[in-house]
């Protein structure tokens, strides 16, 4: 039990009187890679959203279930959300730097949550970078404008730019889907590396890239437009692809539909 970092008990989650997720539980360990798979719109970039409440910024939303994270339901008044986002962060499909240096990048987050010297700034940039396996590629461009970088430079950077703030758990949302096949094994690389020290949650359409880099993986499917998606299918990675318990799943991975 002591293992559980994230507990999801009989989720759901509405867009005004539409519910779009419904009965929702699973246990997510610590250091291991998740990965959500489902065909299009089938919830899964909004499961993701959930646990650092990223639906929050849309109107009309509501929840019903629990989040707990570290056994604190994250859905009670009390929370601090800004507090959450800092540990939980947030790695999206579509690169998104800043139009500033990479310094400038990667101090903005630390800067936001504490009062830091120039060295331990100094510190924070060079260890995220390292974290995020690209300080050796751009240690003496750290003035050049972050959108300089190549693509798959800039998805290792925003990664970077989460790990800079001590998150504790890394959601990613297909970080590899516009990244050519030599960034997207660096990608998976990094990822692999990064479960030693962060619990990581990711959304993918890839089959293959779910085999390679998780080690859980929950199967979501919205069985007709008017009814909300649902958890088909969660248990470990190997299991899942070699052994599906249930027929949708078998269906999905194989390409039988999705």
């Amino acid at each position: 039990m002591e293992n559980i970092k994230i507990k999801v008990n009989n989720y759901g989650f509405y867009y005004g009187a539409n519910k779009v997720l419904s009965d929702i539980s699973m246990d997510i360990s610590k250091n291991t890679i998740t990965a959500f798979i489902g065909p299009s719109g089938c919830g899964k970039s909004t499961l993701l959203r959930i646990f650092n409440r990223m639906n929050d910024l849309l109107p009309g939303t509501k929840v019903d279930g629990d989040i707990l994270i570290d056994g604190i339901d994250i859905y009670k008044d009390n929370i601090d959300v800004a507090e959450l986002r800092k540990r939980i962060g947030m790695v999206f499909q579509r690169l998104n730097p800043f139009p500033k240096t990479i310094y400038e990048n990667i101090a903005y987050g630390p800067k936001l949550h504490k009062k830091y010297s120039k060295s331990d700034i100094d510190e924070i940039v060079e260890n995220s970078l390292r974290k995020a396996a690209l300080w050796d590629e751009v240690k003496k461009k750290l003035n050049i404008n972050a959108l300089d970088l190549s693509g798959g430079q800039q998805q290792r950077f925003c990664i970077a730019r989460v790990l800079a703030v001590e998150s504790e758990i890394i959601l990613m949302d297909e970080p590899a889907s516009a990244l050519d096949p030599i960034s997207t094994q660096k990608i998976e690389d990094l990822i692999d590396e990064l479960k030693q020290n962060y619990t990581i949650i990711i959304v993918t359409h890839n089959m293959q890239q779910t085999a390679r880099v998780s080690q859980k993986t929950a199967f979501l499917l919205m069985e007709s437009f008017d009814t909300p998606a649902t958890l088909v299918e969660y248990d470990d990675t190997n299991e899942l692809f070699t052994n599906p318990k249930d027929k949708r799943t078998e269906d999905y991975i194989t390409g039988r539909f999705g």
